[in-house]
Formats: structure tokens, C-alpha cells, sequence
């Protein structure tokens, strides 16, 4: 098909001055909207206004400008149907062949927390009308709706001698409707979240998501697996908005730990390390110092540590560096990095460096996760447990050490694969056992690892994601030397529990609250 007539109509106006020019250097005649029109004619681009050339003017604010029959009747007319060539003959309606338009910037208005009443100006009809009238008529009309498309056009237009060829109107309707997809996405979680006040907000009975691609992925979880990742908008403190300093591309498994890793950090204000491998945290601690966080850390399972993921979230210094490169890391995660400390990580060439400037707490948001045929859809837990709503059910409170020990337990332990079991002093893990589909087959591991890596485990504590269905795991707590133990508590055998601890000295918590993590 042949371009002959543009209407052009955009807020983003990246890169149109030149494409105009290109318009109007191959005899392409442009109709453009109030904003556009002004911006185009100052710059010297010969185009006529939308309300000159449908002889009515832009009303309600600028609410109402392209919806008329001379602009929808151009677009939507199909070339090859004679009753319609009539029509737009009959009405002095022309064709129009080229669509440019990017949409108001909503999603802009959601970062900058507008008000509610901006945020309803900032919701486009008339560009959304016109990207899907267009590309409804794609074979007669041609759909641009990011300044990223203005190149690609002009080189298949000059290699195709000013047509536009079946496949590329083709691609751009299909990205045409993926825009105006997003963006209606974008709306309906603005009426959902912000205009729901006192009102239960229930799942929606249809669930869309808006992602969008970063990268290919070279595999998945094995080799056989394609794979790619994508992102939602509006979680900066995340791997996917994360910059990559240093080492090959990330994989999927890298990606899945990576995240896990941020996600332990991120739960503590002070300074914090995690180190990850296979989802399972292998070694968390805290420190006066990112340096001692991490070594403490590494030293709960360094074995288990070899290859892993290292999540920090404080600004390394060259003495944290000079820590990481003398073990073997896949992929280490931090705010920052001091000159010095970055290029000694960066002598293992391998390793992924990644920058998240500001790491924060997580935001609200939904877990999702795929079953064949369907979709699970959760609010994520991401809440942080406070001792206020916690009940000690033993004989014996925990004295102050114990209660820090506790608490850093309980934190980590939502990270660990159920049936997850942690065993730390206040400041570091000593043992952690994770996904067996026994709860005491969980404790055996704990208690061994920590034993393994020779770590006092007298007077520390061990934090259950589930309540103890029985008492055994209590019994196999106290010959590992757990002194305090914090748990969700709801069991109907809870009595015998709390009996065993008794029995054992054992202060016993229960938080009320459980973690499960499948």
C-alpha cells in the first residue's frame, strides 16, 4: 500500500521532527492535534490542524478532538469496497493511510502519585480510538505507537519504494493492540487500587498481566527450556530493573535465586547479607558493617555457598570485595560499589555484578504461580512480623538474646522452602533445612548442618515457617542445643509441644502467623 495522508498525534514527541520531515520529503501530507500541530508548525513542518481539517473545533478541554466521521471514516474505510469509496466520496471524506500516535503518559502519572483527578485526564480516548481503528484496517492503514517504530518504517518504506508491505502492517497492528491492551491494564489497576476506598477490593473474575519482555533468556531451568523474562511496571527495586556492571547474561536460574537473595535483604534496615543457591538460602547475617554481615553469612554453609548468589544491601567497600572474589559467586547484588571494590570483582570476569540504587522494602504486590491449565494468584507475603501479636506458650520466657535470635530466625525462615526450619544466633544463621515433606526430616537437617560446620548451637534459636504437628521435632530441637523456639503455633497436639518444651527448658513462641513458601 502507498502513504499518502498522515494524521499525527502524539505526547511523546522523541524523534517526530525528523520523521515528519521524512514524511513530508516523500509527498506524505500530515493532519496533527492542537499539542502536535503547534509543535510540528514551529518547527518549520508543513501540516494542518485536525480541527481545520474536519471544519469543527477541539471542545471540552481538548477532551474531544479527533472523534469525528471525517477522521474514523478515512481510517476505517476499507480501499477495495466500492460502497465505501462511495460513502467517503459522497461525504468529502479522504483516506487516511499512516496513524502516529503515542499515548498520554498515565503510567508517568502513577510514578509521580498524581491525584486522582489528573490521573482521569491522563486517561486518552481518542489516541486509544484511533490506534485500534487503524489497526483494525490494516491492510489500508498503517499503525506507529512508539518513536522506537519511526526508523523501522522509514527503511522499509525507502527499500520497498514507498510500500508498506502485508507483514510489517501486519506487525504493527499486533503491537498496535498490545499498547492499547497495556494501557487499558494500567487504568483498570488505577480504578482497582486508588478508587476503591472502603470498598472490599475483591480478584477481578477476568485477571490480566501487564508484563513486558527485557531479555531472551539463552535456556530455562535445563538446556532444553526456552525461556525469556519479562517484568511489571512500577517495581524499581527489583532484578529486572537492575543494572548489570559486569559478567555474561543472567540466567533463569541466576534470575529465580537472584530474586530470592534480594528478597531476604530487604527485609532488614541494618546492614544485611544473604548468599542463595538453588532458591534455598544457604547463609544470612547482619553486621555494624556490610563486611562482617557478609562473612557472616558465608560462614553459616560455605559449602552449600560455592556458585551461589550474594545479595547485599549496603554499598561494598574494596574489604567486602577482597571477601567475595576469594570464593567462587555466581552473581553478587548491592546498591552500590566504591571504584576500588568494583574492579576487584570484576577480576572474576564471570561474575554478574548488579546495581540496584534503591533496594527499599517490597511493594504490595500479587505471587502467581503457574499450574497446567490455570493460574494461582496470592497477595505476596511480604508483611514483616512484629513481636506485639506474639504469645509465649512455654514455662520460661526468652531472655533478651534469645528474643534478637528469634526474631532474625523469623525473618529468614519465610525465604526457606517448606517445610522450612532455620536455626541462628541473633545475628546469623548456624543451620538451615528446607523442602522435605517432613517437618522433622527439616529440623534433622538443620540441626545438622549447623553441627557440621562445627557452630555452637547452645542457646540459639530455631524458627519453624509451620506449626510442629508433633513433639519430635522439639525433642531433636533440644539435642541440637536450640534453647528458644518460635513457630506459627495452631496444632491440635500443640499441648504436647509445649509440654516438650517445658520439659526441655525451651522458651517456646508462637507468632500465630505462618510462611509457607512452596
Amino acid at each position: 500500500m502507498k502513504v499518502q495522508k498522515a494524521l499525527i498525534s502524539v505526547s511523546d514527541k522523541t524523534g517526530i521532527l525528523d520523521f515528519t520531515k521524512f514524511l513530508v520529503e516523500q509527498g506524505i501530507s500530515i493532519i496533527a492535534t492542537g499539542g502536535t500541530y503547534k509543535y510540528l508548525k514551529g518547527n518549520g513542518i508543513p501540516t494542518k490542524e485536525v480541527s481545520e481539517y474536519i471544519n469543527f473545533p477541539e471542545i471540552l478541554g481538548g477532551r474531544v478532538k479527533t472523534l469525528h466521521p471525517k477522521i474514523f471514516g478515512g481510517i476505517l474505510a476499507n480501499r477495495d469496497n466500492e460502497r465505501h469509496k462511495e460513502e467517503l466520496e459522497k461525504n468529502g471524506i479522504s483516506f487516511i493511510d499512516l496513524i502516529v500516535v503515542n499515548l498520554y503518559p498515565f503510567e508517568k502519572g502513577f510514578k509521580e502519585n498524581m491525584s486522582p483527578n489528573e490521573m482521569i485526564e491522563l486517561i486518552d480516548i481518542g489516541g486509544v480510538s484511533l490506534i485500534r481503528a487503524g489497526a483494525k484496517n490494516y491492510r489500508d492503514c498503517v499503525v506507529l505507537t512508539s518513536p522506537e517504530q519511526y526508523k523501522e518504517f522509514q527503511e522499509g518504506f525507502k527499500k520497498n519504494n514507498g510500500n508498506i508491505t502485508l507483514t510489517q502492517r501486519v506487525k504493527y497492528a499486533r503491537k498496535a493492540f498490545l499498547k492499547t491492551r497495556d494501557y487499558d491494564n494500567l487504568i483498570s489497576g488505577f480504578f482497582s487500587e486508588k478508587l476503591r476506598e472502603g470498598e472490599e477490593k475483591e480478584f477481578p473474575e477476568i485477571f490480566s498481566i501487564n508484563l513486558k519482555k527485557i531479555s531472551t533468556l539463552r535456556y530455562g531451568e535445563n538446556s532444553h527450556q526456552r525461556s525469556a523474562f519479562y517484568i511489571e511496571k512500577g517495581a524499581e527495586n527489583s532484578i529486572g530493573n537492575a543494572i548489570q556492571l559486569n559478567g555474561k547474561q543472567l540466567s533463569y536460574n541466576n534470575i529465580m535465586d537472584a530474586d530470592a537473595a534480594l528478597g531476604i535483604v530487604q527485609e532488614f534496615d541494618i546492614p544485611a547479607a544473604s548468599v542463595v543457591k538453588h532458591a534455598a538460602p544457604c547463609g544470612v547475617g547482619i553486621g555494624d558493617n556490610i563486611t562482617n554481615a557478609f562473612k557472616k553469612a558465608h560462614i553459616s554453609d560455605p559449602i552449600s555457598a560455592f556458585g551461589g548468589i550474594i545479595a547485599l544491601n549496603r554499598k561494598v567497600k574494596i574489604e567486602t570485595a577482597q571477601e567475595i572474589t576469594a570464593s567462587f559467586f555466581e552473581v553478587v547484588i548491592a546498591p552500590d560499589y566504591e571504584e576500588d571494590a568494583l574492579n576487584e570483582l570484576k577480576r572474576k570476569k564471570n561474575l554478574r555484578i548488579l546495581e540496584i540504587k534503591e533496594m527499599g522494602k517490597r511493594n504490595r504486590y500479587f505471587d502467581y504461580k503457574r499450574v497446567y491449565g490455570g493460574l494461582l494468584v496470592q497477595d505476596a507475603d511480604i508483611d514483616i512480623d512484629t513481636p506485639e501479636g506474639w504469645k509465649i506458650s512455654s514455662n520460661r520466657e526468652p531472655t533478651e538474646r534469645e528474643w534478637e535470635a528469634a526474631k532474625f530466625a523469623w525473618k529468614v525462615v519465610k525465604w526457606v522452602k517448606s517445610n522450612g526450619i532455620v536455626i541462628s544466633i541473633n545475628d546469623r544463621t548456624l543451620g538451615i533445612g528446607t523442602g522435605q515433606p517432613s517437618r522433622v526430616d527439616s529440623v534433622e537437617i538443620a540441626v545438622k548442618k549447623a553441627h557440621n560446620q562445627g557452630h555452637f548451637t547452645g542457646a540459639t534459636a530455631l524458627a519453624s515457617d509451620g506449626f510442629f504437628p508433633f513433639r519430635d521435632s522439639i525433642d531433636r530441637a533440644s539435642e541440637g542445643g536450640v534453647s528458644v523456639v518460635i513457630e506459627p503455633g495452631g496444632s491440635i497436639r500443640d499441648k504436647e509441644v509445649i509440654q516438650a518444651a517445658n520439659e526441655y527448658n525451651i522458651a517456646l513462641i508462637f507468632t500465630g502467623k505462618r510462611h509457607f513458601r512452596h
